[in-house]
């Protein structure tokens, strides 16, 4: 997929077993170099012209229950001012397809929220937001507590089901960050059984930027 003067794109690692192991998106240095920055943007919210559909490889579709990725460039951020209100990406791996994604305008669907067990524990439902869904914030993230936001992971739900995993990155510490790991929050339960993931990571690689979700654990339904 294009993003400004550069291009984005996923892959799958499978291990030996046939087993997911790491669904990356890759931002190339172009990409990277030629976001626009500054006030084309608008802080009021996400803004649709920098939402960039990103599909999965094949074998993604048959291994893990992702569907595509939708990468969002923010060149101002979005509320809560103060906290996201800085230069991010984004990066929404959705459980459900792009068709659905489109249609998620039904208020009373977004406000249908998942039963407590299916969410992470400490998490929050945030603002809904259309074509995307409701955004979900763990209370325990630091740039919650006065820590400047470098990245952070959110959940999203519609109509009483998580739709996506959503890593949230300022361009800042994408461009300086080399290496990075960390664990993703885990509900206590999962709708559909398969393969999920447990950890984020970033890493360089040929001028290359890669978000990853990797460690994946079988979960039952």
């Amino acid at each position: 997929a294009d993003v400004y003067h550069g291009k984005a794109w996923s892959s799958l690692k499978l291990n030996s077993q046939g087993e997911p192991e790491k669904l990356t998106l890759s931002l190339d240095a172009a990409s990277l170099a030629s976001v626009q920055m500054g006030p084309e943007g608008n802080n009021e919210g996400h803004s649709h012209e920098n939402n960039i559909l990103v599909t999965l490889p094949e074998k993604a579709l048959q291994a893990t229950p992702f569907k595509f990725i939708m990468l969002n460039w923010n060149p101002m951020g979005h509320e809560p001012a103060g906290i996201y209100d800085t230069a991010h990406f984004d990066m929404h791996f959705y459980l459900t397809p792009a068709n659905e994604v489109m249609n998620y305008m039904d208020m009373e669907k977004m406000e249908n929220l998942p039963s407590a067990e299916y969410v992470p524990a400490n998490h929050i439902a945030g603002p809904p937001v259309p074509m995307m869904g409701k955004h979900w914030i763990d209370v325990t993230s630091p740039e919650l507590h006065g820590a400047p936001f470098t990245q952070t992971f959110l959940y999203g739900s519609y109509d009483g089901k998580v739709v996506f995993y959503e890593p949230m990155i300022t361009y800042a510490f994408l461009k300086a960050t080399t290496s990075f790991q960390r664990s993703i929050p885990q509900p206590a339960k999962f709708k559909i059984a398969g393969y999920y993931p447990t950890k984020m990571t970033i890493s360089k690689e040929a001028g290359n930027t890669n978000i990853s979700l990797e460690s994946f654990v079988y979960r039952q339904a």
